[in-house]
């Protein structure tokens, strides 16, 4: 049966007009050409430096674009978007009291005006949004744990304003970049990070020893930080961690937890 989960902590900004698709294809990571009715991109908008300011899905209809964002962002991305507008033919507006965002798992995808699938994963589910309330059979916990049992990311806590690196998070793999749309900002780190190996650090899926350790708790390896406790759902978490501490033993705070690279995920050294 498909689970279906109202995301309250998730917003929805419209841009509209002629050249959205244009606008908006310079200023983030992915290939907006590419969103369609039924068909949603997952995208970064980063500093120029190449550091993560907010990710979304790009869910596309006749008239706009609509971006599924972590509804914490949605002034930030109001203000950095105008800043770029000039003279583009777009329009911008925050859509979050028109729009309810819910995530949909297992099963058959569920009915909805708007919807598409997560295009991170197939296992991942679908993204709807909605200007009526739907009944829900899940819980957003139930939700964080099937993502988080993924190794997903959903924003803030897993990914840190101005610190996170696109293929520290996934974004690689996840096919949250278009390695080959031309520039967009921060494409020029992001690009370098790639061809030179860079990555030192991956977030990544782990196992505590018992469910109730607060994200944000340092992760140590050997008396020594290695990493961060970022969101959690029970005993199970995301984590971001040093590579070259994956074959050690890992503790947060005083609670043992192991570290589970997901199958998608390309295989780092340690685990």
């Amino acid at each position: 049966m498909t689970k279906l989960a109202y995301l309250p902590q998730r917003g929805v900004l419209s841009i509209t007009g002629a050249d959205r698709v244009a606008f908006l294809n310079g200023l983030v990571s992915n290939d907006v050409a590419l969103a369609a009715p039924g068909r949603a991109i997952w995208a970064a908008l980063l500093t120029p430096q190449g550091k993560y300011l907010s990710d979304f899905f790009i869910l596309a209809t006749a008239e706009a674009l609509l971006l599924d964002a972590p509804l914490a962002d949605i002034p930030l991305l109001l203000t950095k978007f105008n800043r770029y507008k000039l003279r583009a033919a777009v329009s911008l507006a925050d859509v979050s009291a028109t729009y309810g965002v819910y995530a949909a798992w297992g099963g058959a995808a569920p009915e909805a005006p708007i919807t598409a699938p997560d295009p991170r994963l197939p296992e991942a589910g679908w993204r709807v949004l909605s200007e009526t309330k739907l009944n829900t059979n899940a819980s957003v916990n139930d939700y964080a744990a099937h993502r988080i049992g993924l190794g997903l990311p959903d924003g803030a806590p897993d990914l840190e304003h101005e610190k996170t690196l696109l293929l520290e998070a996934g974004f690689d793999e996840l096919g949250g970049i278009a390695w080959g749309k031309g520039c967009y900002m921060g494409q020029e780190l992001t690009a370098r990070t790639k061809y030179r190996g860079l990555v030192k650090r991956r977030l990544m899926p782990v196992e505590l020893g018992e469910a109730g350790v607060e994200p944000g708790t340092a992760i140590l390896a050997e008396g020594l930080e290695v990493g961060s406790l970022r969101s959690t759902a029970g005993t199970l978490g995301l984590a971001v961690l040093r590579l070259d501490a994956l074959d050690k033993p890992l503790i947060a705070g005083s609670t043992p937890l192991s570290a589970r690279a997901p199958g998608w995920m390309k295989q780092p050294a340690g685990v």
